[in-house]
């Protein structure tokens, strides 16, 4: 079985990106799905990738697989695309920063 690594640059930007517990994450997943209004995108339905993020706090580093590598690089790209240029906290319309919080990044902690 080949090893999965994950790079240095990859694991630390994941992990300060990802600014919630994997508990916060979990509550925040079963609470948005639950809400009356929550329409989520197709690529949101289900929280997929935010339940992958769940798992990949849970892991120790050298346990990533593959996929996992793969959700972090996608969470990491999402954060950063939907983030901008600013890395300070900042208040936006809902939907956005509860699109950021489905994948474990709250826009309004401080990184």
């Amino acid at each position: 079985m080949a090893e999965s690594r994950v790079s240095d640059e990859l694991w630390n930007e994941f992990h300060q990106l990802v600014n919630m517990t994997s508990r916060e994450l979990e509550e925040w997943l079963r609470t948005d799905s639950a809400g009356e209004v929550t329409e989520p995108a197709p690529e949101e339905a289900g929280h997929e990738l935010g339940e992958h993020v769940v798992h990949i706090l849970g892991k120790r580093r050298s346990d990533v697989t593959a996929d996992d590598i793969a959700a972090m690089e996608r969470v990491v790209q999402r954060i950063r695309q939907q983030r901008g240029e600013t890395p300070e906290p900042k208040a936006g319309d809902t939907r956005w920063r509860h699109r950021l919080m489905s994948v474990g990044h709250d826009p309004l902690r401080p990184l």
